[in-house]
């Protein structure tokens, strides 16, 4: 296949952009999906901010462009919230950063470079919780979102929704841990279709099916390859439950009668399935045949990078800087033989085909704001 390795940055927000890039080096991958995610946002879980999103300007992304190519790596761009639902102020701010960052990969070059954009789209439990709330989330997510791929559109930027449910993003009280519109295939299939236009498409992660008891390999099968920009590497071992089963969510209930009848209960707004987060070849099993999900994606023509999104247990939540690297280069060396051809180094991705971003002296554009492009 070829294809790239690459890493998150937010497994690195403890350290900056160039220290994380010399993090990047030494692991061997050959991008970075930077996270510029709001400094003054609400999500604490696996977030890093890695460049300047509030002055940002035609130098700095060609100091950027430099500064990476000095590297010999590629990069996108990305922040991951809730852009449909939640409280208004905040909601707002949330659509508002994401034009931001499609600026800035504008500046970066956008799809001349590779140069994508990250993002969730979220759900609105207001209207989740009247009859056809997966259907108003669509209308919702058509409403809110055909001003913003259009922006994206008119500065050549497509913009990647990711899958996960973000199963922890409500209160264990409530019952549903479906938060983000993007989770199942079935809601991508028909966004394309609320808003026919090349300049989005899709980030896919395997791991937030495993624990859905979905097949990845079956999700690529059925997916529009045209819409597939990149795959997140990180996997699940799931762990079998026979007291709430792992169909629907651990609820939340009172300790005394959880510790009574002798069975667990959530304790906090992610501990709701029963799994853990891995990487593939670092520590614990995995209940996921990466073998056949790279076939698939080989058999389909996937040429898109493989991005590292390192929340395992055993590494990032550890908070170690060196279990951190070790499962990174763990998962780079499980991913090398099934990506890459054999050669005298053994399994390696050859430094020359990393081609370096090409500087498009851009011309300068204003920040815009949803009030703006409505």
């Amino acid at each position: 296949m070829d294809n790239q390795i690459w890493l998150m940055t937010s497994a690195f927000d403890q350290l900056n952009l160039d220290q994380t890039i010399e993090k990047a080096q030494e692991i061997g991958v050959q991008g970075l999906d930077v996270c510029v995610f709001r400094k003054d946002g609400t999500r604490d879980d696996f977030v890093a901010t890695h460049m300047d999103y509030d002055n940002f300007s035609a130098e700095n992304a060609k100091e950027m462009s430099e500064k990476f190519n000095q590297a010999k790596l590629r990069l996108s761009l990305g922040a991951f919230d809730n852009l449909i639902g939640g409280e208004e102020a905040e909601k707002v701010k949330n659509q508002n950063h994401l034009l931001k960052l499609i600026r800035m990969a504008y500046l970066l070059g956008g799809d001349e470079n590779d140069v994508k954009v990250g993002t969730f789209v979220g759900y609105n439990h207001d209207l989740g919780i009247l009859e056809n709330g997966f259907e108003r989330n669509l209308e919702e997510y058509q409403r809110v979102f055909t001003p913003i791929i259009k922006y994206a559109e008119s500065l050549g930027v497509t913009v990647l929704y990711e899958n996960c449910p973000m199963e922890g993003w409500r209160s264990s009280g409530y019952s549903t841990t479906y938060n983000n519109l993007t989770g199942v295939l079935a809601a991508r299939k028909i966004m394309y279709e609320l808003i026919p236009s090349k300049s989005h498409g899709e980030i896919y992660d395997p791991s937030h099916d495993i624990w859905q008891n979905t097949d990845p390999v079956e999700v690529i099968k059925h997916t529009d390859m045209s819409r597939l920009k990149r795959i997140h590497v990180k996997s699940t071992r799931n762990i079998s439950d026979p007291y709430w089963g792992n169909m629907y969510p651990m609820q939340r209930i009172k300790a005394e009668w959880a510790e009574k009848a002798g069975i667990p209960y959530s304790t906090n707004e992610w501990d709701r399935h029963h799994y853990e987060a891995t990487l593939p070849g670092f520590g614990l099993g995995d209940s996921m045949d990466w073998r056949a999900f790279v076939n698939v994606l080989n058999e389909r023509g996937f040429k898109g990078p493989f991005e590292i999104e390192n929340e395992a247990k055993l590494s990032k939540q550890t908070g170690s800087m060196a279990a951190i690297m070790q499962g990174c280069k763990a998962a780079v060396q499980n991913l090398a033989p099934l990506l890459w051809n054999l050669n005298e180094d053994g399994y390696s991705y050859p430094k020359r085909n990393v081609e370096p971003l090409v500087e498009l002296n851009r011309k300068d554009v204003p920040v815009v704001t949803m009030k703006e492009l409505k």
